[in-house]
This record gives C-alpha cells, structure tokens and sequence, in this order.
C-alpha cells in the first residue's frame, strides 16, 4: 500500500511540472506573435512613410520642372491665382506654367517654418475656386500621374506650390541695375510639397532668365 501511494503521488508532481511548462510555453508563444505583429506594424509604418518621401520628393521635381525654359517668364516672376488651379496641367510643348504665390517678405519666415498654414490671401486676385497646393502630376505630359496613399490608390494626396525667395531685400541677383524690371538676372525659388498632410518638404533652386524680351 506504501509503495502504491508513492506512485500516485509521483504521477500528479508530473502533471503539476506539465501544467507549469505548457503554461510556460504558450506564454512564450503569445508574447512572440505580439513581437511579429509589432514588427509587421513597424515595417508597413516605414515602407508606408518611405512612400509619401518618395511622392512628395517627386512633387518637388515637378515645383521646379515648371520653371525650366524662358516661356511664360512672367508667370515666372509674379504670382498669378489662375496658374494655381487645377486647368494649369502640364503642356506638351514645354510652355509650361508655375504655381507661384505672392509671399511677402514679412510672410515669407510663416511660409518656410509652417507652409500647412499658408492662406490663401497669399494669392494676388484670388478665386474662390483657386488653389494654395497643386496636385502632383508629374513631370512628363504624355504620362501624367496620381500620387495616391496606398489604401486608395487614385485619390491624389500629394500637392506642391512655389514662391519666389528674396536675398538681402532683392528680388534677384542682377548685373545692373534695372535689369529687374525686365525679367533679367538670377532669380531663386522656395518650393514646397506634402503629401497625405503628414510628410512636408521643401527645396529651393534658382533661374537665370534673359529677360522679357528674349
């Protein structure tokens, strides 16, 4: 009888030490699926910002395609609400036209620090339909395109506007004096871009015209 009550007792220490390890085990089996999950998070979050990068850089290329070639130069040097709207695409013929708003100076500090919060009295002869951002469409004509997040592929999130950058209270770098007034010498730009209003970015680049008449 003895020696059967130590059997007995012997099988439940063995189910006691079974409970404890399969407790142990699914414990380590939870926290490492909450490890993958976290993981998955982590890394769809990057691939997910490494895209709005991407598409807000591309949005700059395309603030800073629109100055290139002396056509439509005084679109290029003032800012004009009707060239902040939707109907200003991309020409085939390369005569294209910015998105320039009319910053001031005293503006231009909000502008670069806080360009979510541009208004749109930044506009000279604003419309109610016109734009303060301009929708991404590329840079090829022939080509355009849709910056979309990736939940909805064709609802464009990604916009881009530009602004003239003043240097010591000049408009632009000029060999004489005058040369302003007809669209001649260097002049530099502010460009900004966002995407989905999480991911903002911003460049600058300069242009040397010929002037008005050339």
């Amino acid at each position: 009888m003895k020696s059967f009550s130590n059997h007995s007792h012997q099988h439940g220490a063995v189910l006691v030490v079974a409970l404890v390890m399969l407790l142990v085990l699914t414990l380590l089996a939870v926290g490492s699926m909450r490890g993958t999950t976290l993981e998955g998070r982590i890394t769809a979050n990057r691939a997910h910002d490494t895209q709005q990068q991407n598409a807000a850089d591309a949005a700059l290329r395309e603030a800073e395609f629109r100055y290139y070639g002396p056509a439509n130069l005084a679109d290029k040097l003032e800012g004009n609400a009707n060239n902040c709207k939707t109907s200003n695409t991309l020409k085939s013929n390369g005569l294209n036209k910015p998105c320039l708003l009319a910053i001031n100076d005293s503006d231009l500090l909000n502008f670069v620090d806080k360009p979510w919060l541009v208004a749109k009295n930044f506009l000279k002869g604003e419309s109610a339909d016109s734009l303060i951002w301009m929708p991404y469409r590329g840079t090829d004509a022939a080509k355009q395109t849709i910056a979309g997040n990736r939940e909805t592929s064709n609802t464009q999130t990604t916009y881009w506007n530009s602004t003239r950058a003043t240097t010591m209270s000049n408009t632009a770098v000029n060999a004489e004096y005058g040369m302003v007034a007809q669209g001649q010498g260097t002049y530099y730009y502010l460009n900004n871009a966002k995407a989905e209003e999480q991911v903002y970015l911003q460049s600058t680049h300069a242009n040397i015209y010929m002037g008005l008449n050339n």
